[in-house]
């Protein structure tokens, strides 16, 4: 399983990480109405934020995948077609306000990881 349709979807462009502007104290009102309806469906301790930006340009049938090395304690992102990742399990998600093309709902899958190749959370298991 491979999440292809949602990647294919046209995605507008994210500002370079140097560009992008992280929170800040002008912010507090609306990551406290975040906090309020994370808490309200019980996933405070499920889902944060992230600060979306680019380092580099994706096409449409491309996506960022992580693995990660508990041993060295390092994180390790890289680029692999939609088609042909191994990658099935999402870690992060792109909101989409008007839901997308492909029926998935309001959200496209930014990041993949597969739970069963040194993935965050199953450090040992490899496989």
């Amino acid at each position: 399983m491979t999440h292809s349709k949602e990647s294919a979807i046209a995605r507008k462009p994210l500002p370079r990480f140097e560009e992008a502007e992280g929170l800040g104290p002008s912010d507090a009102a609306f990551v406290q109405d975040l906090v309020d309806v994370l808490e309200k469906h019980g996933n405070l301790d499920r889902f944060g934020l992230c600060l979306l930006h680019d380092h580099f340009p994706l096409a449409a049938d491309e996506v960022i995948v992580e693995t990660n090395d508990s041993a060295t304690r390092t994180l390790h992102a890289h680029v692999e077609k939609t088609g042909r990742t191994r990658h099935v399990k999402p870690s992060q998600w792109r909101f989409a306000p008007h839901g997308t093309d492909c029926g998935q709902g309001p959200y496209q899958v930014v990041m993949l990881c597969d739970p069963l190749d040194l993935c965050p959370g199953r450090e040992g298991r490899h496989g």
